[in-house]
């Protein structure tokens, strides 16, 4: 009986990343890349007309001017101009909730540049030491922000995590979102909008709710909706008075369904 001899494994080198995946990981690159990003929303402030309004503004202005803590919360979408909603020291009380990923980094940088402070984590990686740290910090009295759509989507559909926050502490949840007259919607997995320079816009803050602690699976998925659906009216509404259409969120991904 003849056996039959095995074939030698093929020596396949590694793979090599792509120049451009490996300047994406660079440090400097990074740093240039949150420079210019903090830059441009600066400028976009300074150059451009931001009111206030809002049902839940003067709740979340007595926060900010050294009252309770709170968490706000507002859609991947309109991220740009929110680390620039008001200037002075309360800003660095705000810790907002950002993945681990490469953009994850960047938007970090650029946020921290502005003055605010970041906790690395996210629904997949890291997202209970990152939990816990903002438990921490709500606890020692300082601010959270989330974004619940973040940091892959889907667009305008809330996770968990925010909820999940909240009822850890009873923490009001503040949804809170900005529009611009002027500037393109991306074509992004978030549909960014982009405001541009020499611009009017507006902040909207929606009604404070308060999330009970102990919720079963029913009731937090009635939070968790409340909140989606008080950030799409609210985004609805902020686009409505700055004369911008309707940005619509994806239809629900049907469990089993393929992709």
């Amino acid at each position: 009986m003849h056996g039959s001899m095995p074939k030698p494994k093929p020596n396949r080198r590694k793979k090599r990343p792509s120049l451009g995946r490996r300047l994406g990981r660079s440090a400097f690159v990074m740093r240039l890349a949150a420079f210019l990003i903090g830059s441009y929303i600066g400028f976009v402030r300074r150059t451009s007309r931001f009111d206030e309004d809002g049902p839940g503004l003067a709740r979340l202005l007595e926060s900010w001017n050294g009252g309770a803590p709170m968490i706000m919360a507002f859609w991947h979408g309109r991220l740009l101009m929110m680390a620039r909603f008001r200037k002075g020291p309360t800003l660095r009380r705000i810790h907002v909730l950002i993945s681990n990923h490469a953009d994850g980094e960047i938007i970090a940088r650029s946020i921290e540049g502005l003055g605010m402070s970041t906790v690395r984590g996210s629904s997949r990686k890291g997202g209970y030491a990152a939990m816990r740290e903002l438990h921490q910090v709500i606890e020692a009295g300082g601010h959270a922000a989330f974004t619940p759509d973040g940091p892959s989507g889907p667009c305008m559909h809330a996770k968990g995590g925010t909820i999940a926050a909240a009822s850890m502490g009873g923490i009001p949840v503040f949804p809170v979102t900005f529009s611009a007259r002027r500037g393109p919607v991306l074509n992004s997995w978030d549909r960014f909008l982009l405001a541009t320079p020499f611009n009017r816009g507006l902040y909207l803050v929606g009604e404070p709710f308060t999330v009970p602690p102990d919720l079963d699976e029913t009731a937090f998925e009635q939070w968790r909706q409340r909140l989606e659906d008080d950030l799409n009216a609210l985004t609805h509404e902020a686009d409505r008075r700055m004369g911008r259409p309707r940005v619509e969120p994806p239809p629900p991904r049907v469990r089993g369904a393929r992709r």
